[in-house]
């Protein structure tokens, strides 16, 4: 590894641009808001918002942008493949092994059967190891080699191509009545559809359950809801699953107006959200229970301050408190996460508290460190802002939170009438967070 770095180091090479030489983020994020301004495809409809924003005796609007995220892989990404004139072999941690076998096919001219791929542990996948773009590349590399030719990412790499978390551009409005309660909801969302790329066959009629879950269905009373989606894909950017997929950008959207909301009725966060939720008891037991456990409304320090989330998504129902510290010099700490979980049938508890941990971890690392942005049609800051050497390339600044984690997390399984359902996805989305507003 050390001499094939020297060896890249040494080559001068004189790289073509492309037609997205002067890409920028901001040109993205134009384009976006820009399309969220139209019509989209309607996912969900409910009563009449129209009429009920027309009664409506408060109105509230907002805006949301989250960003490209990349996955950083615990396992730096590699392939290991050697062609034959008679044979390939694949070493690879893969999701997708039919599709890694397929792409090798394709790419030597070799018949399919003649194609064997050795899949490895994945070392941390997060929704990149369903693509084979690596496999491609090393299958490539390996066929200029006679014997085989093991192809490791560095992280710089790695984090400058990477296929990232979709770029959302969110626009949402609601009434409220006398009393604060919504009347009226809307929200319409301009991004990319990855499933529109990876599985063509599940986009239908301008949607998929992937982009529009979080969004759609809320467990909240909402008489009059409208939700629109407007794919638009960015230019020259390729994007892929991330842990917690649609929900990492939906719940924290659809959360964040819901804060907006309670500050408008003047209402408590926690208590403005419960008498939402009389016909989800679900959904109500998780935030009462999280409330109760973090000591919601109980003083606090100078400087700190408490945030709540609800959803249901991947069939779990989830809530979670997270108290966050604000330095004088605007440096922001989270001091602990608090999460109730109601994933259904429990058979290993141990096992859902370190999914349900290391999603808040993984959620916390995008949220404070992780927004992926662009220059001159190159990736120029990834996993963190400061502007020392090597740093938002390399990950080296990504330091996973540890500490600022879930220290708490309270579990609500019902042996007999729930059925499992998600735990290693479901508790990134609550931590998420928009760059703009």
């Amino acid at each position: 590894m050390g001499a094939a770095k020297k060896g890249l180091a040494a080559l001068v090479t004189e790289w073509d641009d492309g037609p997205h030489a002067k890409l920028d983020t901001q040109q993205i994020v134009d384009q976006l808001e820009k399309a969220s301004l139209s019509s989209g495809a309607v996912a969900q409809n409910a009563g009449n918002t129209d009429t009920a924003m027309a009664s409506a005796v408060t109105k509230v609007e907002a805006t949301y942008q989250v960003p490209f995220l990349a996955h950083a892989t615990m396992e730096p990404m590699n392939c290991t493949v050697h062609v034959r004139k008679d044979g390939c072999e694949i070493w690879v941690g893969n999701q997708v092994i039919p599709r890694a076998q397929a792409t090798a096919a394709r790419t030597t001219g070799l018949p399919l059967d003649k194609v064997m791929v050795h899949n490895h542990l994945l070392g941390g996948g997060f929704g990149r190891r369903l693509e084979i773009d690596g496999v491609t590349r090393a299958v490539q590399i390996a066929m200029q080699v006679e014997g085989p030719v093991k192809v490791v990412w560095t992280r710089e790499e790695d984090i400058q191509h990477d296929m990232y978390r979709p770029t959302f551009f969110d626009r949402l409005s609601a009434g409220l009545d006398g009393n604060g309660a919504p009347v009226a909801w809307n929200h319409r969302f301009a991004g990319s559809s990855v499933i529109a790329r990876w599985g063509p066959p599940f986009f239908k009629d301008g949607l998929d359950a992937d982009t529009t879950e979080g969004a759609i269905d809320l467990v909240y009373a909402l008489p009059n809801m409208h939700v629109e989606y407007v794919r638009v894909e960015p230019p020259g950017i390729p994007t892929a699953f991330w842990r917690s997929v649609g929900p990492s950008h939906n719940v924290f959207v659809v959360e964040s107006f819901m804060d907006e909301l309670a500050t408008a009725a003047k209402q408590d966060p926690v208590a403005y959200r419960r008498a939402l939720l009389d016909k989800t008891p679900r959904a109500k037991a998780v935030l009462e229970l999280a409330a109760e456990k973090a000591g919601w409304g109980k003083p606090l320090p100078k400087g700190v301050g408490r945030g709540v989330s609800v959803q249901h998504a991947f069939a779990t129902y989830m809530a979670q408190v997270a108290e966050v510290e604000v330095a004088k010099d605007g440096a922001v700490r989270v001091r602990r996460v608090v999460c109730a979980v109601d994933c259904g049938t429990v058979v290993n508890p141990n096992t859902v508290q370190a999914q349900i941990q290391s999603g808040i971890i993984f959620g916390l690392t995008a949220a404070l460190r992780g927004e992926i942005t662009l220059k001159d049609g190159r990736v120029n800051r990834g996993l963190h802002r400061e502007k020392r050497r090597g740093a938002g390339r390399n990950g080296r600044d990504r330091n996973l939170s540890g500490r600022t984690g879930a220290d708490q997390c309270d579990l609500r399984g019902d042996r007999q009438t729930h059925s499992q359902a998600s735990r290693g996805e479901s508790s990134c989305p609550h931590v998420k967070w928009p760059s703009q507003r």
